[in-house]
């Protein structure tokens, strides 16, 4: 077990372990990168590098340290994340961190802290963070998680060494999915696909179910026509009532419009995520111009984010809808 053993992310991994042969960690870090292609998971094996009792920077995955650190009961490592029932990370969090980042280590090691999603601290507690970042207590090492800079302060981002994770390729999933989960053949690439470069989204998914979902949302879509913002409305109300079902679409529907550009473009089906429908790909693609596909893309990217923040729903699709029927 070891960072040779996480998939993908080799760009972010060599730098990560090159700065632990040489002795020269940056203290804070920023992960950005989509959701379930690997940060969480690679911020994990960081800590574990740095404390692992069995091998230099690198990690055994065995040991006490590594056990510990793989069950969240590490004295030396924590995780920052919204307090049950609530929507951010709040400033006393932030506060209380600073605190055990400024007492001995337990170990003698590094303290290592996790900000995940660093998009869910408020202006207060994104302000108290400064401050640390500024000032790092010694051998201390943060570690913000996010999938994308929306909501960031720009001075904390600058306090930050920014690493990139990409989505993972096609194939390189659903070899994991075969392999890890047993699934056949056609199954992992149908499901690989939909996970758009992502494990994460890629395990969740749920075959039949998302087949299900994709005939409710391609109907919905189509359904909107030009200038109907009434109809953009009542999507939106639909969509709006589960967070989770507003998030997925928006993902879906990235998809979708990627998938729309691509044959537009090229005129080819093999780069597809939704290949499967590529009857519908086709005759859609014909009557909407790359321009409005460009904008859809960057528009439901927007739309998750703001979701993701915990701005309303209901507003944040009607305005994404809006610009959909609008651009038609």
């Amino acid at each position: 077990m070891g960072f040779k053993d996480i998939i993908g992310q080799q760009k972010p991994l060599a730098v990560l372990a090159s700065a632990l042969a040489k002795g020269r960690l940056h203290h804070g870090y920023l992960f950005l990168g989509p959701e379930g292609v690997g940060k969480h998971l690679v911020a994990i094996a960081l800590a574990k590098a740095l404390h692992c009792s069995e091998i230099d920077n690198d990690f055994c995955g065995g040991c006490v340290n590594c056990r510990r650190i793989a069950d969240g009961n590490h004295p030396d490592v924590r995780v920052i994340e919204p307090l049950a029932g609530k929507k951010e990370i709040s400033i006393q969090q932030i506060r209380d961190l600073e605190r055990a980042l400024n007492y001995r280590s337990f170990t003698g090691k590094r303290k290592v802290a996790m900000i995940d999603p660093a998009t869910l601290l408020n202006l207060s507690s994104q302000n108290a963070l400064l401050k640390t970042l500024e000032e790092p207590p010694q051998d201390s090492l943060i570690v913000l998680i996010a999938p994308n800079e929306g909501g960031l302060l720009p001075t904390l981002r600058s306090r930050c060494l920014r690493l990139s994770f990409a989505p993972l390729p096609r194939h390189e999933i659903a070899g994991f999915l075969q392999s890890h989960h047993g699934m056949k053949g056609d199954d992992a690439e149908f499901i690989a696909a939909l996970g758009m470069g992502s494990i994460g989204a890629a395990l969740a998914l749920d075959k039949t179910e998302l087949i299900e979902r994709r005939k409710v949302w391609t109907g919905m879509l189509g359904s909107l026509k030009r200038r109907d913002y009434h109809g953009a409305m009542v999507a939106a109300e639909a969509l709006a009532a589960n967070r989770d079902e507003a998030l997925n679409f928006l993902k879906w529907a990235e998809s979708w419009y990627r998938d729309l550009l691509i044959y537009s473009v090229a005129d080819d089906s093999k780069d597809l995520v939704n290949f499967d429908m590529e009857s519908q790909i086709e005759q859609q693609s014909s009557h909407q111009g790359v321009d409005s596909t460009l904008r859809a893309i960057g528009q439901t990217a927007g739309a998750a984010a703001r979701i993701q923040r915990n701005l309303n729903r209901r507003m944040v699709l009607e305005k994404f809808l809006f610009g959909v029927v609008g651009g038609r």
